[in-house]
């Protein structure tokens, strides 16, 4: 029995099975190693994996992917899972990792990943070969949700959007200057709140300020990112949220910069299972 786990902060998606065509998904909270100790992953998947996975003690393969699995945190959800599943072998790896497996599979290329942050690497077709840091959504995270929505208001209260749309704006999210300044400078996950204001750009894509602002947001994604490695002639594929709803955006910033987009797809874990299904 192999078990594959795709993390984030908020869930994990748990892919239990025997082949590509005899598997199954179920999903528990989040395991992130930079909020969580090794006994509370423990705990966590006691309490909530395993009434859900009878066939625990068949586990001989587990591969975990997930945010926060740096290098330095990788060995705190690696001893929980060694703990709960003492019989499998386990192996811990970032979402990058993950994404890029899923994407590539055995493959060369450049996995970049767009949601409500953003990150890329440089993909041999075994393992990352470059990265180019992300810095989060204050130093960077390009063409990521919370940066196209950092875009949104700063041209909102800036007045570089038509009035009609920054009125809009604000009624839709029942906001103000003054509370959108609060929860950017003042509330907790402000990056979460900016990734919130997407939904507002895709409804209004059409606008020629809006299309810009997308544009702007994703050739600069690409310029500060992908143009570092060596991505003439290598497919650059994409997965996450935002690539997705924004993949006709994407894929025009892509073009004017002679770019050769691949694969756009919204979660990791399809390509997870063809990846070590068919290993």
């Amino acid at each position: 029995m192999i078990v594959i786990a795709d993390s984030g902060s908020t869930k994990t998606d748990w892919c239990i099975g025997n082949s590509q065509t005899d598997y199954r998904i179920v999903q528990t909270p989040g395991i992130n190693p930079f909020y969580l100790s090794t006994k509370e992953i423990s705990r966590q998947i006691t309490e909530n994996l395993f009434p859900q996975l009878t066939e625990k003690d068949t586990v001989t393969e587990l591969y975990f992917y997930g945010a926060g699995c740096t290098p330095e945190k990788a060995c705190i959800v690696a001893d929980a899972l060694t703990e709960c599943f003492p019989h499998a072998h386990v192996a811990v790896e970032s979402d990058l990792s993950g994404a890029a497996r899923a994407l590539c599979g055995h493959t060369k290329g450049i996995a970049c990943i767009l949601g409500t942050g953003s990150n890329s690497c440089e993909y041999d077709g075994e393992k990352i070969v470059s990265n180019v840091s992300p810095l989060g959504y204050i130093l960077g995270d390009e063409g990521s949700g919370a940066v196209l929505g950092k875009r949104l208001v700063g041209d909102c209260l800036k007045k570089q959007l038509p009035p009609d749309l920054c009125e809009l704006l604000l009624k839709e999210y029942e906001l103000t200057p003054a509370l959108i300044l609060d929860k950017v400078y003042r509330q907790p996950l402000t990056n979460r709140f900016l990734a919130s204001l997407t939904p507002f750009l895709s409804a209004h894509r059409q606008r020629t300020e809006i299309h810009a602002l997308l544009l702007s947001c994703f050739t600069d994604f690409f310029e500060r990112n992908v143009m570092l490695y060596e991505y003439a002639g290598c497919p650059v594929h994409f997965i996450g949220s935002i690539a997705w709803h924004f993949r006709a955006e994407v894929k025009e910033a892509a073009d004017a910069l002679g770019i050769q987009v691949g694969k756009i797809i919204k979660s990791p874990m399809e390509g997870l299972i063809n990846y070590h299904f068919r290993i």
